[in-house]
């Protein structure tokens, strides 16, 4: 019986991390969203902004791989918030 209790627990810890993980990035790309409107043609020189496209980079890639080359690639980081929006559901769910 504690194998099986341990069983659902490890796959609880993963939900949780997989959620947290999906948490970071949606609000890494939330936070680059509203600092480029801010900082407006000089978002690229803004050092805080350089930091939330490297927590972003990997998701923002993943989305490139996964989506059709007619989606520009200005789109990319909406298509990545949203297929982590799902996953955050998903996660949220199961959990």
């Amino acid at each position: 019986m504690r194998a099986i209790h341990h069983a659902g627990g490890g796959l609880l810890t993963l939900v949780s991390i997989l959620k947290l993980i999906a948490e970071i990035a949606l609000l890494a790309l939330a936070g680059q969203w509203v600092l480029g409107l801010l900082a407006g043609a000089k978002r690229d020189q803004n050092m805080f902004y350089q930091l939330l496209q490297v927590v972003t980079r990997p998701f923002v890639s993943g989305a490139r791989m996964v989506t059709p080359k007619v989606v520009i690639d200005r789109h990319v980081p909406l298509v990545a918030f949203f297929l982590l929006l799902f996953v955050w559901i998903g996660a949220t769910i199961a959990k």
